[in-house]
């Protein structure tokens, strides 16, 4: 019965997150130059993906209405970023005060962004990212129902 147990709530763990994260193994296909990326939308209608920030695993959460990248203050140290200059940030939680930094990498499948900005948002919780439109920007984007296509012209 224990091997049961652990055996399903092993499996039952995994479900929870495909539906938090169905992005877990970012797909690329690449075609005469034009790096291409196809996500699923999770049950809340949101496009979470895993990607990596410095070469670090990280959960990235596409928001077009977040100038620039956004990562948590711990995770910030965690990746030993540089505090910039402090700036006040408008959120939907209302105002605060973050920091502006520079990601050397982010990387979405094969698709790779240098010297990204971003900013350190320290109300932001654990390890999560927005993905923001200092990433997005360099990119096309298309959505058909509960699916997003970001496209990368190399």
């Amino acid at each position: 019965w224990v091997g049961a147990l652990a055996a399903g709530t092993y499996l039952f763990s995994g479900a929870v997150e495909r539906r938090e994260n169905p992005n877990s193994e970012v797909r690329t296909s690449t075609t005469s130059g034009v790096s291409e990326v196809r996500l699923a939308s999770n049950r809340g209608g949101h496009y979470v993906a895993t990607g990596s920030i410095n070469g670090r695993e990280v959960k990235l959460m596409l928001d077009t209405g977040a100038t620039t990248v956004a990562v948590s203050a711990e995770l910030a140290e965690q990746l030993d970023l540089t505090r910039g200059m402090e700036i006040e940030l408008s959120t939907a939680n209302g105002m605060s005060r973050g920091y502006l930094t520079t990601l050397r990498e982010v990387r979405l499948g094969e698709i790779v962004l240098r010297d990204v900005q971003a900013t350190i948002a320290p109300g932001m919780d654990g390890e999560e990212v927005l993905l923001g439109m200092s990433f997005l920007k360099d990119l096309e984007l298309i959505q058909r129902g509960r699916e997003m296509t970001l496209r990368q012209i190399r």
